[in-house]
């Protein structure tokens, strides 16, 4: 499959100038939080000493959780400090071109921006091959992905950015657990747990990637994960809190089915999705511009993400909310856009 240019500079929904939104479908947090147990343990969490610099237990705790050896756990402050970390690795042994989706998170292409390295003609032939299940913007599956590890050569980094495979309200990701063995896996629990202001992630690195472990130590600043993180991440391992997600993800259908119903009565033409979000071309009167009609809906305290920035033209990227926030969606949009006395 044939990669596109790199998009522009970075966009990110969530607080801005303006504060913190008060019904905010930028993000893809979950709704459904926070977790009261993760977020218990955060509060509780003693910032007066630094984690475990091995961060040994913690290490042990993912390991078990997931079923692979502790050598394979890799931490990192972020998942875009993860990015720009793999992404220099890559650069660092020679790598000069990244095959990214053809929509998708900017810290991917800016990473390989920061490195020099330029979009690949095709996807077989780029060292550093970036998938996300489900994606983002559009919370699908990627249908590169099979291809992405078929092909894989010697040297060739594919990395899986799992950050919404909590969230998954519907299929499952298109490998088998042997291909997933050969691919980086990316962590990110913080929106799955609705705690996005802790900063915390893990990878799970392939079987056969003891050399990289390695060099993506050597990059990694000392304790990339601080008191908050390490409590957050204890907790993601916990039963309840895999309960309470279980549970979240059943309300979460039940409020995407309505979010919908409501944006198609408004005109609006949504895309089917996944995840805890979609993405949908909001209808609009003639005289009005998307730019205007998020800009006087962010005066009134509501939020969206604007698709642009991921070569969506005219679309915006909604995350699913509870009903009183999709209530005043609805409503907001029929004053500002005329349908409303």
């Amino acid at each position: 499959m044939k990669n596109q240019s790199f998009p522009g500079t970075r966009v990110h929904g969530g607080p801005d100038e303006a504060g913190v939104p008060l019904h905010d479908f930028s993000t893809n947090s979950n709704a459904c939080g926070p977790s009261p147990h993760a977020l218990s343990a955060v509060l509780q969490a003693d910032p007066t000493h630094y984690p475990d610099a091995a961060y040994t237990g913690l290490r042990q705790q993912l390991a078990g959780f997931h079923h692979v050896d502790v050598r394979r756990i890799v931490f990192a402050s972020s998942a875009s400090e993860f990015i720009f970390r793999i992404t220099s690795m890559v650069s660092r042994r020679g790598g000069n071109t990244v095959s990214l989706p053809v929509h998708s998170y900017g810290d991917y292409a800016q990473a390989a921006r920061a490195c020099a390295m330029k979009p690949a003609s095709t996807d077989a032939k780029a060292p550093l091959r970036w998938s996300c299940d489900p994606s983002s913007p559009q919370g699908l599956g990627d249908e590169r992905l099979p291809d992405l590890v078929t092909t894989r050569g010697k040297g060739d980094v594919v990395v899986l950015d799992r950050a919404y495979e909590p969230l998954r309200l519907e299929g499952a990701v298109a490998l088998t657990h042997k291909q997933l063995q050969s691919v980086w896996q990316l962590w990110t629990p913080n929106k799955a747990l609705g705690l996005t202001g802790v900063r915390a992630a893990y990878a799970i690195a392939p079987l056969d990637a003891d050399a990289e472990v390695q060099a993506m130590d050597a990059l990694c600043p000392s304790w990339p994960v601080g008191s908050h993180g390490v409590a957050m991440l204890q907790a993601w391992t916990q039963p309840d809190v895999q309960a309470w997600l279980a549970g979240s993800l059943h309300t979460l259908r039940n409020w995407k089915t309505r979010q919908l119903a409501l944006c198609e009565a408004m005109g609006w033409r949504c895309e089917a999705s996944h995840a805890n979000f979609f993405c949908a071309r909001p209808a609009l009167p003639d005289a009005m511009s998307l730019a205007a009609a998020l800009g006087r809906l962010r005066q009134r305290g509501i939020k969206l993400r604007d698709a642009g920035s991921f070569g969506l033209p005219g679309m915006v990227r909604v995350s699913v909310q509870a009903p009183e926030a999709q209530d005043a969606l609805h409503n907001t949009w029929q004053f500002i856009t005329g349908k409303t006395a």
